[in-house]
């Protein structure tokens, strides 16, 4: 036999080893391909879910500390408004106070001031008596007294 044939026979079998390994190259792809598609396939399924799940559990926490926040600042919201409210009593109760004591001030200097147009009026009509007699009436305590006399 010659050489020749020799290694077209090698050459033969080397071509179809590297075909079986080609073959077997692109079964192996096409399993990996196969294994690809399938686990992309579950993560489809599982994995809206479980992100939500984890979402909801992170945020659920939050969403109580939320509430829980909007009620405490309804509550004080409701306290301001309340004092406010008992603060503006207070205020018109204040001013009232002080309207009545106005009032009795000024009442007080009213009847002070109607006293004193009084006595002046009283003090005038001396001072006219005076002025009319050029004198003035002077009684002895001794003469008013009846037991003064006796002794």
């Amino acid at each position: 036999m010659d050489d020749s044939v020799v290694e077209r026979a090698q050459e033969r079998v080397e071509q179809r080893a590297e075909g079986v390994a080609l073959d077997s190259l692109v079964v192996r792809a096409r399993e990996q391909v196969d294994a690809l598609a399938a686990a992309a396939a579950a993560l489809e399924d599982t994995l809206p879910a479980r992100v939500g799940e984890a979402v909801r559990n992170e945020a659920q926490p939050v969403g109580r500390n939320l509430a829980e926040i909007r009620g405490l600042m309804n509550q004080v919201i409701r306290r301001l408004e309340r004092l406010e409210r008992d603060l503006l009593a207070e205020r018109n109760a204040r001013v009232d106070d002080l309207a009545l004591l106005v009032d009795l001030v000024s009442s007080g200097w009213k009847g002070v001031d109607t006293r004193l147009a009084r006595m002046e009026a009283v003090l005038s009509r001396l001072e006219q008596g005076v002025q009319e007699n050029r004198g003035a009436v002077v009684y002895r305590m001794e003469d008013r007294r009846p037991d003064a006399a006796s002794s």
